[in-house]
């Protein structure tokens, strides 16, 4: 038997379950009705004549609707059969949906959850990193002030020895720029 689960969706296969659901409806009427004719034909029969005194034709008549009374309840069957194992692949299919839902819940979840991770392993590579700019901070801030200390010494050191005051000369200067002059004052 083909699968036809693979070529239909939800909505068909719920539809041709509620097909075969009314044919299967459709043929207990039609056994009920022919249970009904037999018993009414065989009570009848019983009835008005002995059975060794009903006629050919009723004996046929009889083998005829046996007939076909198999006949339906092997289709009737066989209809069950179908809408059992579409029962079964419906469920099935209800629970891979089920699945798939949860799974979507998950990454959609996983999906909202990675800015703050991202954030997270970036603050930890980021730690190690600014901890050694500090510190080189520190160590320039500490340099810097040893050098302005050398500096100091090396200018009290140079002006002891020299005996002078270290004054710029201003004798370029005034070459380039005159000086205004107070006059009389």
């Amino acid at each position: 038997m083909v699968n036809l689960t693979e070529s239909l969706n939800p909505q068909e296969l719920r539809a041709e379950v509620a097909h075969l659901q009314e044919e299967v409806k459709m043929r207990d009427q039609l056994v009920q009705q022919l249970s009904q004719e037999l018993f009414r034909l065989v009570k009848g029969s019983g009835q008005e004549t002995t059975p060794a005194a009903t006629t050919q034709g009723q004996n046929e008549q009889l083998q005829l609707l046996h007939g076909q009374l198999a006949e339906v309840e092997q289709q009737v069957e066989f209809y069950q059969q179908q809408i059992a194992e579409r029962d079964r692949e419906l469920v099935q299919q209800r629970q891979t949906v089920q699945e798939l839902n949860d799974r979507a819940r998950m990454l959609e979840q996983v999906v909202q959850e990675l800015p703050e991770i991202y954030k997270q392993k970036f603050a930890e590579r980021l730690k190690p990193v600014q901890e050694r700019v500090e510190m080189l901070q520190r160590e320039n801030r500490q340099l810097h002030s040893e050098l302005q200390s050398v500096s100091y010494r090396l200018a009290q050191r140079s002006r002891r020895q020299s005996g002078n005051l270290d004054l710029p000369n201003f004798e370029e200067s005034q070459q380039q720029a005159s000086l205004p002059s107070f006059g009389s004052a």
